[in-house]
């Protein structure tokens, strides 16, 4: 049996749970642990490379992409030292309200 059919059948036992949603503090500590994962095994996607794909970007990585620095600090992630991450991961209703901030889209979405 394929995976994809395995996760249908899973799927189906559970029934209808389209109610349910993962907390904002479980979505905000996945993501960070996901960034990390990518971060060590090389650099990120340049943030200007992101916003110029369509990617959106939070007003503090948006600040980056202003300022002449170089392809390494840009690559890196902003989310690592940002405050929004630490109420993030820490509140179950964080007060965030930025545009394109991951963690705020969790909590306010």
């Amino acid at each position: 049996m394929s995976d994809e059919r395995w996760f249908e059948r899973v799927a189906e036992a559970a029934g209808d749970v389209s109610e349910e949603r993962a907390p904002a503090r479980l979505k905000s500590r996945v993501y960070s642990a996901v960034l990390t994962r990518m971060a060590e095994s090389g650099p990120l996607l340049d943030l200007a490379e992101t916003k110029e794909a369509g990617g959106r970007l939070c007003v503090f990585e948006n600040s980056l992409t202003l300022l002449p620095l170089s392809g390494d600090v840009r690559s890196m992630n902003p989310c690592r030292v940002c405050h929004a991450r630490v109420l993030g991961e820490r509140l179950a209703h964080a007060p965030i309200f930025w545009p394109g901030c991951p963690y705020s889209e969790f909590h306010n979405g």
